[in-house]
């Protein structure tokens, strides 16, 4: 099951033209593919998706094609700004459109912060718990202007942060992909059997 690539979709949940959190994303995102994942990139900006409404959500025109993508993933890579201490409402939309399709999967967490991004970083973990996922044990978390500048990073820390982290998507998202397909198809109990098919 190794030789399977492992897939990433990566949410930016910003929806400023000029985010920083969406050139973040997308270089992580070119990292992951330079590591053999392959990577889907979801842009509300450019792919607006509605504010959750549990009345309409699921018969809305886009959804179908935007689970499939969720179902698709081994890996959530999930960039948002960091709004008052929470996240945006773009990336809470985005989460409260599923939950089975988070199950037993990787949530891994970007947060643009003018400061450690911490509170941010627990509500994605906090959500990736409530959905049965499996999140990294540390978030990404960086400045504008102090760890990112005009689409490049900006000394020597934050680059080693970036390849720590793209490496430990790539390894610990395989172990846990590979473990939650032997779950899927196997027979023992465990938490994943209430998914098989």
């Amino acid at each position: 099951m190794t030789d399977i690539p492992l897939r990433v979709l990566a949410v930016i949940g910003s929806l400023h033209r000029e985010s920083v959190t969406r050139s973040v994303i997308c270089h992580i995102a070119g990292k992951l593919e330079a590591a053999g994942c392959l990577v889907d990139i979801v842009d509300f900006e450019r792919e607006p998706l509605p504010l959750f409404n549990p009345d309409t959500a699921y018969a809305a025109p886009a959804f179908p094609a935007l689970k499939k993508r969720v179902d698709d993933a081994d890996v959530l890579l999930l960039g948002t700004p960091d709004y008052h201490g929470s996240m945006s409402s773009a990336m809470k939309s985005f989460l409260d459109h599923f939950w089975r399709e988070f199950s037993g999967k990787l949530f891994a967490t970007v947060v643009a912060s003018p400061e450690k991004g911490l509170t941010v970083t627990d509500q994605l973990r906090t959500v990736a718990r409530q959905c049965y996922a499996w999140s990294l044990p540390y978030g990404m978390a960086f400045s504008e202007n102090v760890d990112w500048k005009d689409g490049a990073v900006l000394g020597e820390m934050f680059g080693k942060r970036i390849e720590m982290f793209v490496r430990d998507i790539a390894i610990y998202g395989r172990l846990l992909a590979n473990q939650r397909r032997a779950d899927l198809t196997g027979a023992d109990p465990c938490f994943m059997a209430k998914h098989r098919v």
